[in-house]
């Protein structure tokens, strides 16, 4: 893989919501809203995909959905285990060494992906400190780096509202 991009999942419902268990969360109709203009701020990007490849939980499924369509790019979308709630950045790290495509886009969770992050640009996690924190709906541009297979240069980094803004967004409260 030469380039790899990772988003967070967008805002979701909280966790302990009454009658939701954490695996079945699905995103707010705000956090569907937000992911809708960060998939035209991508759009913008002109990102080239070989493949997005996503967490099987619905908010990181609908997160996921939501960038394909704005990408069409729809047809390139497939369900990875490896990246739901609670994975291990080292695993998901392994797992991405087997994967053939050159421009993968990855959807799923904290802390797995800042830490992914970490570990693909310093190559190590915790307790160094973290490279950036993605906060839902963020996403991060990295190119594999030519002195190690597990090793990724940082390209980029975007906050949620950085992308919506690209797509010409007005942004609302810092909430």
């Amino acid at each position: 893989m030469k380039d790899l991009y990772i988003l967070r999942h967008g805002i979701a419902v909280p966790p302990g919501t009454p009658g939701i268990p954490d695996d079945e969360r699905p995103l707010t109709p705000k956090g569907e809203k937000r992911m809708q203009q960060i998939a035209r701020g991508l759009r913008r990007l002109d990102l080239k995909l070989d493949r997005i490849l996503t967490s099987p939980l619905p908010r990181a499924r609908a997160t996921a959905e939501i960038v394909a369509d704005g990408l069409q790019a729809g047809d390139l979308l497939e369900t990875a285990d490896v990246l739901r709630a609670g994975a291990d950045a080292s695993t998901i790290r392994d797992w991405l060494r087997e994967r053939t495509e050159e421009r993968l886009m990855i959807v799923g969770h904290n802390p797995a992906l800042t830490d992914l992050i970490t570990l693909l640009v310093l190559g190590a996690t915790r307790p160094q400190p973290q490279v950036c924190e993605l906060k839902k709906g963020g996403i991060a541009a990295l190119r594999a780096a030519d002195s190690s297979p597990d090793r990724a240069e940082l390209i980029w980094v975007a906050t949620p509202r950085l992308i919506r803004r690209l797509a010409g967004e007005r942004s609302g409260s810092r909430k």
